[in-house]
């Protein structure tokens, strides 16, 4: 067996500084220059631009999983390794959201949506875990449900709409989930509350779901699509192409950071981002200023959370963390505010 260290990691590029991974070591620099080439653990790299003003900040999670045991069992099949946490320490879902929270808290954004996926099994018992975990950052977070509870006709966080005005954005939260299945959609009266709210805000707008979309663009439209149902996606795209307004759609569901963009939205992101609780354990961070929001996804770093996701890392035959981790101009990059002609 080699002795050699493993590879550094770039996780996390921001205006002013970096982070990366090498595995369970923390590497960091600051006090770097916005839209300036730099170097971390031998791995180069540019740093993001800031965009005119800072107006303010907010945060995201998703599939946090609270209740689960298990991770990276898929039923029906024999695919691992699997893992689970060590008899006499705290169940997984705990360490990696207490450490979300940590650090979420020494950001202290204006603002945390919880974009889905609360629980395992969709208990109200979960939910309120979730909810005791988060306590520290109940006075300013928004959360939603995801399909592990709809799946289990669980109604808590069953808002179909919800709104957050901060300076310089307009987030708008949408429940995607349905009622007894794993597939998402988006309903008329849904699409109808955004149109509006898109026609007449002051501000750039940035949609908030569970469930990523279909793209329209695919040659394949599948009858039970694992996101937003195709023929609710292609009115949602609809919808964000003839709102300008509307400058990004974010969501979790797939445990991936992963930006796609269509033919009909342009420049528009629409954007995954990785699970909370396993590899690599992931929070995004959005600084919005006032020529552009910039995204930036961070990797839980505490030592207990680092310790896990190196094991979870290896899921799937070893094929989960390229999938997972994403590139870094898919975890990390400026979001446009105006749209291009």
């Amino acid at each position: 067996m080699s002795d050699a260290p493993p590879p550094v990691e770039l996780t996390t590029v921001g205006p002013r500084g970096a982070t990366a991974h090498q595995g369970d070591r923390v590497l960091r620099v600051d006090g770097l220059e916005p839209d300036t080439d730099a170097e971390l653990g031998g791995v180069a790299f540019r740093t993001l631009p800031e965009p005119g003003e800072h107006l303010a900040t907010f945060a995201t999670v998703n599939d946090v999983h609270f209740g689960e045991e298990v991770c990276g069992l898929v039923s029906g099949t024999d695919v691992g390794p699997v893992f689970s946490a060590e008899p006499g320490d705290p169940p997984y879902p705990e360490v990696m959201n207490r450490g979300a929270v940590a650090e979420i808290a020494e950001l202290d954004p204006d603002a945390l949506v919880v974009k889905g996926d609360l629980t395992s099994g969709g208990t109200d018992a979960e939910v309120d875990a979730f909810l005791a975990a988060y306590a520290p950052l109940a006075d300013r977070m928004t959360w939603v449900r995801g399909n592990h509870e709809s799946y289990h006709r669980l109604d808590r966080g069953a808002v179909p709409t919800q709104e957050v005005v901060l300076p310089g954005v307009r987030l708008a939260v949408l429940d995607t989930s349905l009622d007894g299945v794993e597939y998402g959609g988006v309903s008329a009266d849904q699409l109808a509350w955004l149109d509006d709210l898109a026609a007449t805000s002051d501000r750039p707008v940035v949609v908030l779901g569970h469930h990523h979309v279909w793209d329209p663009g695919s040659a394949e439209r599948p009858e039970r699509y694992f996101g937003v149902d195709p023929d609710d996606s292609v009115a949602l795209v609809a919808l964000v192409a003839r709102r300008p307004r509307i400058v990004a759609y974010l969501a979790g569901h797939t445990h991936r950071n992963r930006v796609r963009r269509f033919g009909p939205t342009g420049d528009v992101p629409w954007v995954e981002v990785a699970c909370v609780k396993d590899y690599p354990g992931a929070w995004a961070e959005y600084r919005v200023h006032e020529g552009g929001i910039l995204q930036v996804v961070h990797r839980i770093s505490s030592p207990e959370a680092l310790a896990w996701t190196e094991k979870t890392r290896h899921m799937y035959h070893d094929l989960y963390a390229d999938y997972a981790f994403g590139a870094l101009d898919e975890r990390c990059f400026v979001i446009p505010t105006e749209r291009a002609d």
